[in-house]
Order: C-alpha cells, then structure tokens, then sequence
C-alpha cells in the first residue's frame, strides 16, 4: 500500500509535524507538488486521520491520571452502546478503549488532585450505567510514550 516515498515523507513529518508540504517535500528530495499529492492521497485514504496540537495535560494543572478497567453487566443488550455514549460525557475522561475478555472497557481518567478525581468518580464514573465491577489504577508514571511508528 505504502511505497519508499510514502513511508518517508510520513517518517520525516511524523518527527517534525510542525513542516509546510514544501518543508517536508524538500527534506523527503521530492517535488513540492509531489508531496502535496502524496499527503492528500494519505489524507483521503486514511493514513493520516489529522494534524493536531499535543497538549500536556499536567501543565495545565491536572496532576491525577486514572486508568478505570470496568466490567460491565452484559445481561442488557446495549449495555456496551449506553455505557460508552454516558462515558462520552464526562469531561476528564481522555480515553475509551473496549476489550474482549473479563475487563470490557477501560477509561483514562484526568484531574486536578485527588480530591478532583473523588467528585468525578462519585458525580460521574459511579452514575454510568451498567456496570457489574470497576477498578482503579492509578498513574504513578509514565514511562514511555510513543506517538509516531517505526517507518
């Protein structure tokens, strides 16, 4: 699907999001025109889904990181469908994943402190609905980080 020119011109903006087309194409020893072709050829087929800002959270004060590994009660047929549309509108939560297995969903939660965390939890994670089992682990670091892939 992705040839040696593709895969570069991905290797070199991954690394330096921040380049024009005509950067990029001039670092990847392309035609400015080329690239533009490229990346709105990797665009329309979903290769790259965006270009957005990464923001750090801690900086901007949220000091608590939450991972919830929540079972839920699958006796409803759309358990899955409304828990996940509930889970959705609470703020803090920064990620959804689903699973297959004893845990079904896992949530990132974020806070200011742990008293935060304890009104988000009892406000909002408890008040979702069906949820058979739920536990919390928390954040204590975060070692590694990878953002880009190894093209």
């Amino acid at each position: 699907m992705l040839d040696d020119v593709d895969r570069r011109l991905l290797r070199v903006w991954q690394a330096e999001p921040s380049l024009t087309v005509a950067e990029l194409a001039e670092r990847c020893a392309v035609s400015p025109l080329k690239a533009a072709r490229r990346v709105a050829r990797l665009e329309e087929t979903g290769v790259i889904l965006g270009r957005h800002a990464v923001i750090d959270w801690r900086v901007l004060g949220y000091a608590v990181s939450v991972s919830l590994r929540v079972t839920l009660d699958k006796t409803q047929g759309r358990a899955f469908d409304e828990f996940i549309d509930a889970a959705r509108g609470i703020a803090e939560v920064i990620e959804i994943q689903t699973f297959l297995g004893q845990v079904d969903v896992r949530l990132s939660v974020i806070a200011r402190d742990m008293d935060h965390y304890q009104q988000i939890y009892r406000d909002h994670v408890l008040a979702l609905p069906h949820i058979a089992d739920i536990e919390a682990l928390m954040t204590v670091s975060t070692v590694q980080v990878r953002e880009g892939l190894p093209l």
